[in-house]
């Protein structure tokens, strides 16, 4: 029986506090998985090509998840993009040249960043207009404002108040 006392001690003394667990285990929960999306197997072996794939991916949305680049993306079809644009770099292609035919492929919904064309330029101008178009109608409105008076006028009563305490 002292001999489990003389162990219990040392046990409780190297169980973590109950906050560091809690942090330990929402570390764990938070961690983002997106590091895990690139198979090893995809991994080209020159370092730069690599880069440039990893770069090249970055851009590309994940037509499935559409909220993430196909680089943080575990689905198939990102997998599949990843492979394609890292093939493409391998027969030589540019960085634009690969762009260009997964755009020619899948369109500009492709891309997370659009380019600024015809096509898109509402998706663009949109926010401008309206911070235009909201900054003219506050505009408006304030100025309206500023003629009107802000209260109802006093009454006799008040106003001899107000007399009294001016001393007038």
């Amino acid at each position: 029986m002292s001999r489990v006392r003389s162990i219990l001690p040392f046990a409780r003394a190297s169980r973590l506090p109950g906050l560091v667990r809690l942090w330990l285990c929402l570390a764990a929960i938070l961690t983002p998985l997106s590091a895990f999306a690139v198979n090893p197997d995809e991994v080209l072996p020159d370092p730069a090509m690599e880069a440039r794939a990893r770069t090249i991916s970055a851009e590309l949305r994940c037509m499935v998840c559409q909220n993430q680049s196909i680089d943080d993306s575990n689905a198939d079809l990102a997998r599949d993009l990843r492979l394609l644009v890292r093939n493409r770099l391998k027969d030589g292609d540019t960085d634009q040249q690969v762009l260009d035919y997964i755009v020619s492929r899948y369109g500009e919904f492709v891309l997370l960043k659009p380019r600024f064309s015809e096509k898109t330029f509402i998706l663009w101008g949109a926010p401008i207009s309206l911070f235009v178009v909201g900054g003219f109608a506050l505009a408006v409105y304030a100025r309206r404002r500023a003629g009107k008076p802000t209260g109802k006028p006093l009454s006799a009563e008040e106003e001899a108040q107000l007399n009294e305490i001016l001393g007038k």
